[in-house]
C-alpha cells in the first residue's frame, strides 16, 4: 500500500497559457508529457462511494493499471490517501490489497457482476519533477475533459505530489506559482466531479458541516480540523460563486470565513500569535469584501423590494431601487474580481500551510473536553449580563448583544460533538432565534445608513428613504417588542454538560 500526499489546485482555463511561461518550470530536474485515459467504476446504486472507494482503470501506452483509493483525509484540497495499483490483464484483481475487509469486501462476486463504467476522464499530463530534500515533488498540468451519462466538463488542474520531501515542499512550490498565477485550491476530485456529472444533480450552495471531535483531543487539533472544515466550506462554494447569479454563494463564502475567524477567537489561548497574526488580516480583507456585497443584497431583497411591490404606483422608489442595484451589481464585481485574483489563492495557500503540522506551542495537557468547558462558560456568562442589561432601544448595545449571542452559537456548533444531542439542540434553538431577531434589527438599523449613501444629496432619494423607513417601523416595533422574552430566555439558558468520553 501507498500513502499518497497531494495539493490540488484549480487553474482557470485562461491561466494555462501564463502558468506555462512561468520561468520557475525551467528548474525542474525533468520534464514528461503524457496523454492519460482513465475509466471509473461502481456499481449502478455507487455502492464503492459510499464506503468512501473508488476504482479506477489508467491506460499508460498499450497497458492497464487498475487502482484502489480509499477516501482517507482530506481537506480544503489537501489530501491523504491509501491507494493500491496492480497491472490489469482483464478482469479486477484485489488479491494485492493488504486491508483484509477491503480487500474481501471488494472481491464479492455478487459485487463484481454489478460493477460498471461511470464516467471516463482523457486528459494531456505535463509532469515536472522538482528537487526538495531530502526528497522531491512532482507538479502536474492536467487538461483535458471529464465525460459522464452524456455529460461533459473541462479539466483544467494542477497537482503538487509528495516524493519523499515533506509536506511543506508543497506549499513552498505552490506558493511561488500563486504569486503570478491565479491557482486555487480545489476539494473536487476528477471522480468527485465525474459522479456529479453520473447523478446529474445540480449544484446547490454548501454549508458548514459539523465537525469530528473527540473529547481527549488537543484543543489545539480541534482548531485545526474546525479550520479545515471552514476552509472547506469556503472553496465548496467558491467555482459557482464566480459563475452563478445566485448570491448564496457568496453569503456562504461569507459565513465560512466569519467562522474561521470565530475559531480563531475561541481557541486563541492555545494558539500562537504568529500564528493568529499570519491569518487575522487576510481573513478581515476577505470578509470586508465578502460582507460589501452580502448586505447589499440584503439592502435590495429584504429592505427595499418588499416596499416597491408594497406600493407600485410610487414615483420616488424605482430610482433609489435602481442605484441600490447598480452599487450591489458594482460590490459583486469587487467582490469576483477578489476571488479571481491570485491574492485569493495566495491566501488561501498561507492558511492551508499554517495548519500543517500541528503548532508546536499547542501541545498543553489541558483536554478538549476540558478547554471547552471553560471557553464555553465565559461566553455564556458575558452573554447573560448583556441580556440582563440591554435595553432594546439602544443599537449599539443591540450590536453588542448580537455578536455574544453569535460567538457564543458557533461555539457550542464547534463543540456539538463533545454535547448530548437534545440538550444541544435545545441551546441552539433558543441561540438561533435569538440571533435571528437581533440580525433583522441589525439589518434594518444598517439600512438607514447604506440607504441615506444611495440617496445622497438626492431630495427625492431621500424621500424615498424615508417611506421606505416609515413602511418597515411596524415590524422594527414588533421585532423589538419580542425582544425582551428572547434577553429573559438568555438571561436563563443553560447549556449542555460536555461528555468526557466519546458520545455513542
Amino acid at each position: 500500500m501507498a500513502e499518497e500526499v497531494e495539493l490540488k489546485l484549480a487553474l482557470a482555463e485562461d491561466q494555462q497559457a501564463r502558468f506555462l511561461r512561468q520561468p520557475m518550470l525551467k528548474q525542474a530536474l525533468e520534464r514528461r508529457v503524457a496523454t492519460l485515459d482513465n475509466i471509473y467504476y461502481d456499481t449502478p446504486d455507487l455502492a464503492l462511494r459510499r464506503r468512501g472507494m473508488a476504482l479506477r482503470l489508467r491506460r499508460i501506452g498499450r497497458d492497464w493499471l487498475q487502482t484502489v483509493k480509499l477516501a482517507g483525509a482530506a481537506a480544503a484540497g489537501l489530501s491523504s490517501r491509501p491507494e493500491w495499483e496492480t497491472p490489469y490483464a482483464g478482469h479486477f484483481d484485489f488479491s494485492a490489497i493488504d486491508q483484509p475487509a477491503v480487500r474481501d469486501w471488494l472481491g464479492r462476486p455478487k459485487l463484481l457482476a454489478r460493477i460498471v463504467p461511470i464516467c471516463e476522464t482523457r486528459f494531456r499530463r505535463i509532469t515536472w519533477r522538482f528537487a526538495a530534500e531530502p526528497g522531491a515533488v512532482l507538479l502536474t498540468l492536467d487538461r483535458g475533459w471529464i465525460v459522464a451519462n452524456g455529460r461533459r466538463e473541462a479539466i483544467s488542474e494542477l497537482e503538487l505530489e509528495l516524493d519523499g520531501a515533506s509536506v511543506h515542499a508543497i506549499f513552498e512550490i505552490a506558493g511561488q506559482f500563486a504569486h503570478r498565477v491565479a491557482v486555487t485550491p480545489a476539494v473536487l476530485s476528477k471522480a468527485e466531479r465525474g459522479y456529479r456529472l453520473y447523478s446529474g444533480v445540480a449544484p446547490v450552495p454548501f454549508r458548514a458541516a459539523a465537525v469530528p471531535l473527540s473529547a481527549a483531543m488537543a484543543p489545539f487539533e480541534a482548531f485545526r480540523r474546525i479550520a479545515l472544515s471552514c476552509l472547506e466550506h469556503l472553496q465548496q462554494n467558491h467555482h459557482c460563486a464566480l459563475c452563478s447569479d445566485d448570491p448564496e454563494y457568496i453569503h456562504q463564502m461569507r459565513v465560512a470565513t466569519r467562522r474561521l475567524r470565530a475559531a480563531l477567537r475561541l481557541f486563541a489561548p492555545m494558539l500562537s500569535e504568529a500564528l493568529a497574526g499570519s491569518l487575522r488580516q487576510p481573513l478581515a480583507a476577505l470578509m470586508a469584501h465578502l460582507g460589501r456585497a452580502r448586505d447589499l443584497d440584503v439592502l435590495l431583497t429584504e429592505i427595499a423590494n418588499p416596499v416597491l411591490t408594497a406600493l407600485p404606483d410610487e414615483p420616488r422608489l424605482p430610482a433609489l431601487a435602481s442605484d441600490i442595484t447598480n452599487r450591489r451589481y458594482a460590490a459583486r464585481a469587487q467582490a469576483l474580481a477578489v476571488l479571481a485574483s491570485p491574492d485569493y489563492g495566495k491566501t488561501l495557500l498561507a492558511v492551508l500551510e499554517a495548519l500543517h503540522p500541528a503548532d508546536a506551542n499547542a501541545n498543553g495537557e489541558i483536554s478538549l473536553r476540558d478547554f471547552a468547558a471553560q471557553r464555553l462558560g465565559r461566553l455564556q456568562r458575558k452573554l447573560r449580563r448583556l441580556a440582563a442589561a440591554t435595553d432594546p432601544e439602544q443599537p449599539a448595545a443591540l450590536h453588542a448583544l448580537r455578536i455574544a449571542v453569535k460567538r457564543l452559537r458557533y461555539a457550542l456548533e464547534f463543540f456539538a460533538p463533545l454535547a448530548p444531542p437534545t440538550a444541544f439542540d435545545r441551546a441552539l434553538r433558543r441561540l438561533s432565534g435569538a440571533q435571528e431577531t437581533l440580525g433583522q434589527l441589525n439589518d434594518l438599523t444598517n439600512a438607514g445608513t447604506l440607504l441615506m449613501e444611495c440617496a445622497g444629496d438626492d431630495p427625492r432619494l431621500r424621500e424615498a428613504v424615508t417611506l421606505i423607513g416609515g413602511w418597515h417601523g411596524p415590524r422594527y416595533a414588533s421585532l423589538q417588542a419580542g425582544l425582551a422574552r428572547q434577553q429573559r430566555s438568555l438571561v436563563r439558558l443553560r447549556l449542555p454538560k460536555l461528555a468526557a468520553e466519546p458520545l455513542p
